[in-house]
């Protein structure tokens, strides 16, 4: 997130020491030439759920125009200060539940920091502790009304997983009444008695979502970097400190309040901790029962180069694992690529979400600053981004794409192959060897991006595959999409006759994994053309295709699967 004074400082540190991880981690292979990477559909990390945003604090200010939503949540093309931007085409919306209110309740009133941004501050909807009925007066619906707009515009273009987070419970759920942080920012200000109530405040507006607005939230999370100590009175946004004990006591009662609510199948989300260790570090001291409350880690991307991004994902295996908040001032996108290139290769999650799409400083994907309504140029790391999101798609399986500069992607239906890798100091030719796969014949369609001055998401033509392996030549500080179609990962199922009947019928048997095949036919296997697409319709039982057929009289019948 944009950082307070006291975080600017923090990022400093971060990002100083970002730099001398890099040369750990990066500067073998500056110095590398020409070199080919193996594409290895054998090991795949998961079924990619997708790209996301969150939607606070920029749609804030600018949740009204759809124009800024057809570049964020569509992959068309959008006119935007004299340029066309290809849109990114994210399917992951995150919706923050605000904690400010300006009422005053028996003579309280909100504390607000003097370093937070009026934009900042989002209005929540429970407003008083009068009650917990949504249809009384102490609930105001009509807040928050651009970024519920923007969270609308979202789903109508195809969004299809929304999550609601909090920054802060409630300023009048706190110890101190100030929903940017304690006094000190090193101890929780959600008061004790009111553990309850922010679960309360959370599952009733994914409730009121679900019967107003028609949005079904995939998950809640309810937390924000749960252990920093930068959380504090003088802080410049909402934010909250919450000790591991209260965050247990929370995910229960939010587990609990969820299903009273017939929302059982909102997952509760946890704990969006700054980093990969503080991730595992949190993860650890849960108790198990909690640990069995939570339906998906979420992580932040804030160490950067560092971290132990493996012994997070070895600590959380068999949980769905997000990186649901991403972030740096570095707008060429080179940090970017190399951080979300380091999370696909180590970490292994199946969404990544930037925070701001429209920020100032190097921070935003688009230059802005919502505090003056101003919206300026794409930076670089705009076009570096659309080379994942555009491309690597939901529903694709992340395959091993040999070495750490590179990922791949498989998407079976239309049996494409996608490969997106960043060069860095070196200007040199990368070969993608996919003797691995099955088949591999093209053609290829690339993609370009020069960081600094040069291409920007320029298709051009591709490389011709050759013996299943094709070359690419990089300048430096360039990322290259390649789009490989007619790639088969595997061979062909194989058909089995499972049975024949006494009147001479048999049943084809073959594996339903092998859904995206046609089967043919034919009586000779010397005339090609002699093939015939079979039109009969499977049954499937089993894991497998049961296709039942009349006796061949005698006559020879050969059969076999291939892709469309």
């Amino acid at each position: 997130m944009n950082p307070s004074p006291e975080e600017a400082r923090w990022h400093r540190f971060a990002l100083a020491l970002r730099k001398i991880l890099m040369v750990v981690v990066l500067s073998p292979l500056l110095a590398r030439a020409d070199y080919t990477t193996t594409i290895n559909p054998q090991t795949t990390w998961g079924i990619w759920e997708g790209w996301g945003n969150s939607l606070c604090w920029w749609a804030n200010v600018f949740g009204t125009r759809d124009d800024l939503a057809d570049i964020v949540f569509t992959t068309n093309y959008t006119a935007f200060n004299g340029v066309s931007l290809p849109g990114l085409g994210m399917n992951i919306a995150r919706y923050n539940a605000g904690a400010c209110s300006w009422n005053s309740i028996n003579a309280e009133t909100m504390q607000a920091s003097p370093n937070i941004p009026a934009f900042r501050q989002i209005e929540g909807y429970w407003q008083d502790w009068f009650s917990a009925d949504p249809t009384t007066g102490s609930w105001n619906w009509t807040v928050d009304a651009n970024q519920r707009s923007m969270l609308l515009k979202a789903k109508a273009r195809g969004v299809n997983l929304f999550e609601l987070f909090s920054n802060s419970p409630m300023w009048w759920m706190c110890y101190n009444h100030n929903p940017s942080g304690s006094d000190a920012g090193t101890s929780d200000n959600l008061q004790s008695w009111n553990d309850n109530q922010h679960a309360i405040y959370l599952a009733t507006i994914a409730q009121y979502a679900n019967d107003h607005w028609g949005i079904t939230f995939d998950s809640v999370e309810a937390f924000n970097e749960p252990s920093a100590a930068w959380w504090n009175s003088n802080g410049a946004q909402e934010g909250s400190h919450f000790d591991v004990g209260t965050q247990a006591a929370v995910i229960g009662y939010l587990r609990s309040e969820l299903d009273n609510r017939g929302l059982t199948n909102v997952n509760v989300a946890a704990s969006d901790e700054t980093s990969y260790d503080d991730a595992r570090t949190t993860w650890i001291k849960l108790p198990s029962a909690t640990l069995s409350q939570i339906g998906r880690l979420n992580v932040h991307g804030y160490q950067y180069g560092g971290g132990r991004r493996d012994l997070l994902y070895a600590a959380v295996v068999g949980k769905r694992l997000w990186n649901s908040e991403y972030g740096e001032s570095d707008a060429s996108g080179v940090s970017l690529a190399s951080n979300l290139n380091l999370d696909f290769r180590w970490l292994h999650p199946t969404a990544w979400c930037y925070w701001q799409a429209f920020d100032s400083g190097g921070w935003g994907l688009i230059q802005s600053n919502p505090g003056d309504n101003w919206i300026g140029p794409p930076n670089p790391k705009y076009y570096v981004l659309a080379h994942y999101t555009r491309h690597i798609r939901p529903g694709m399986t992340i395959i091993d794409g040999g070495e750490g500069n590179t990922v791949a992607a498989y998407q079976p239906a239309t049996r494409k192959l996608v490969i997106v890798t960043m060069n860095y100091g070196t200007a040199q030719t990368i070969t993608y060897d996919l003797a691995n796969c099955y088949k591999a014949a093209g053609p290829v369609r690339r993609w370009t991006t020069v960081t600094g001055l040069g291409a920007k998401y320029v298709q051009s033509s591709g490389p011709i595959v050759n013996n299943k392996a094709l070359q690419s030549f990089f300048s430096i500080n360039t990322i290259q999409t390649l789009e490989i179609q007619n790639v088969d990962l595997n061979p062909p199922p194989q058909i089995n006759i499972s049975r024949i009947t006494a009147n001479g019928e048999f049943e084809l048997t073959w594996p339903d994994t092998a859904s995206g095949y046609n089967l043919y036919s034919t009586a000779s296997l010397i005339n090609p053309a002699a093939w015939q697409l079979m039109t009969n319709t499977p049954a499937s039982s089993n894991g497998d295709y049961h296709l039942l057929l009349p006796a061949s009289g005698g006559s020879q019948r050969f059969f076999r699967l291939s892709n469309p």
